[in-house]
């Protein structure tokens, strides 16, 4: 008989070890291929347990694998980081509790499907409940693994993630089972069968040569320190530093110069200094640009704010202006107000009391163009379409496949993880990015204030970065780049989450099939 003790430190070192697996998997370890084995320790910690503590052991693994990850809360929160990871934690205990429902399901091939279908319907949730925050979702692991990522233009994320967990559920019944010799390499050799299709539809995509309209474009990175941004005696200096970044940008005839988010240091429609600056620079630099700006909109009972994007276009005038609308829990708003205002005192930044906007803007700009034949010369305007995304709206498909869908030929992401100081946070941050391009075949084009800034293609490559003696955070400068522009309608941009709801049938189909199963040995 096996002593209780110990058996409590194995399972406890298998929770350990497979937090540590996926923790590895993500930036800033970013080794991806540890992904595909790191949920088999937890498989076996789970087995044969309690409901109760299925879900208590699975929910300690959750819990060690977002401290290990969104660690870079701390820099904002330390209570608020403690709570996060307490929170996203629960949806690894749901998973623990609902494949204690498969028990028995691991000695045949059912789990191959009900194991992964369980945890991408537990992602899909988590990406939508409380505003929804899809950060660290299993398939982003894969994101510098190209071959792989590809499959997201049908699937989603999700696919990812469902593959990952079914060939760790393979895994996990191969090294089960192999004492039996009863068809023990069936599942491992089905997962390797899918793997491998995968694989071959991604080196295919891989191939592919987008064409169309080429547009070259400048991202500016300031790396504004937080404690300087909103201090009114830094405000000259700012705006200086990014003028003269721009006119430096511009030398290599940009067709778009964009700046990270909230890059101008107070409210640009309402403050004329820094409008007249900002239509003075657009005017002598004769390019459009897009920069981030606060907002601040007087009505008869009091001001309300918004955090957006502006572009100038070369006459100095707007063009047009975004207001994000999806905004960050706890960092530009409060809610829950009047419950929740003790917040407030445990916070080591203010909380921003921003709204959020309700127009999916669509910028627009004409970039001039000039051809020749034998006797005459062209000069032609092209009409330019695209979006932005504001801070992490870039971890939603859902905002991002309505911009796409509203004929945007790129999409825009301006950010600041400054706040969260020399971490992973700016590299995960960024995968999210890298997904949005593949799932809708289009550009993304990041501008950050302290990094990444970075341009990534239709196939999910970064392809040109901003950085500076091989370091690309908390570095000052420029880069431009010249990206295709081409018109690719994919499965999931149309269809969006079908294999998720799929998932999601699945896995209530498993469950009832359980709790029928439990009734009728009851009875």
């Amino acid at each position: 008989m096996k002593c209780p003790t110990a058996c409590s430190v194995s399972r406890t070192s298998l929770v350990v070890l497979s937090a540590i697996l996926l923790i590895f998997s993500f930036p800033g370890f970013n080794i991806w291929i540890l992904a595909w084995i790191a949920l088999v320790p937890l498989f076996f910690a789970v087995e044969n347990q309690k409901p109760l503590k299925a879900f208590l052991i699975s929910y300690l693994t959750g819990f060690l694998f977002f401290l290990g990850t969104v660690y870079w809360l701390i820099h904002v929160t330390l209570p608020g980081m403690i709570i996060a990871a307490a929170y996203l934690a629960l949806y690894f205990g749901c998973f623990g509790l609902i494949i204690r429902c498969a028990d028995g399901y691991s000695a045949r091939y059912e789990a191959l499907v009900f194991f992964p279908a369980a945890w991408v319907t537990l992602e899909w949730i988590r990406s939508h409940a409380l505003t929804g925050f899809g950060w660290q979702l299993l398939g982003y692991s894969q994101s510098f693994n190209p071959p792989v990522i590809q499959i997201a233009d049908i699937s989603g994320a999700y696919g990812v993630s469902f593959l990952i967990v079914m060939f760790n559920a393979a895994i996990f019944m191969f090294i089960k089972n192999f004492r039996k010799k009863e068809d023990f390499y069936i599942p491992l050799a089905m997962s390797a069968i899918l793997i491998c299709a995968v694989l071959g539809y991604g080196y295919y995509r891989l191939n592919n040569v987008f064409t169309g309209e080429k547009l070259k474009v400048a991202i500016v990175q300031g790396n504004i320190p937080q404690d300087e941004k909103w201090d009114r005696r830094f405000a000259n200096i700012i705006m200086s530093k990014y003028e003269a970044l721009t006119k430096e940008a511009v030398k290599e005839k940009a067709d778009l110069v964009i700046w990270p988010e909230t890059s101008v240091p107070g409210f640009v429609e309402n403050e004329k200094n820094l409008f007249d600056r900002v239509k003075n620079l657009v005017v002598e630099i004769d390019t459009p640009l897009l920069l981030g700006a606060p907002r601040r909109e007087e009505t008869e009972k009091q001001d309300i704010y918004f955090n957006s994007a502006y572009l100038f276009l070369k006459d100095g005038g707007i063009q047009d202006r975004y207001d994000k609308i999806h905004l960050v829990p706890f960092g530009e708003y409060l809610p829950f107000k009047d419950a929740l205002s003790f917040v407030h005192r445990l916070a080591r930044r203010p909380i921003g009391d921003f709204i959020a906007g309700k127009e999916f803007t669509i910028f627009r700009f004409f970039a001039r163009r000039s051809t020749k034949d034998k006797n005459y010369s062209f000069n032609l305007l092209k009409r330019i379409c695209f979006s932005t995304l504001i801070c992490f709206e870039d971890i939603f498909p859902d905002l991002t496949r309505e911009f796409v869908k509203k004929n945007s030929g790129f999409l825009v992401n301006i950010t600041n993880d400054g706040w969260f100081g020399r971490s992973a946070a700016a590299y995960q941050h960024a995968q999210n990015s890298i997904f949005r391009a593949v799932e809708n075949r289009i550009n993304v084009i990041r501008a950050a204030n302290t990094g990444l800034s970075c341009f990534i293609d239709q196939k999910g490559r970064v392809i040109g970065k901003v950085s500076s003696a091989n370091k690309d955070l908390f570095v000052e400068g420029f880069r431009v780049h010249e990206i295709i522009l081409s018109r690719t309608r994919t499965i999931y941009n149309v269809y969006g989450d079908i294999l998720a709801y799929l998932c999601m049938f699945v896995t209530v189909f498993g469950i009832a099939r359980f709790l029928w199963y439990r009734k009728e040995l009851s009875r």
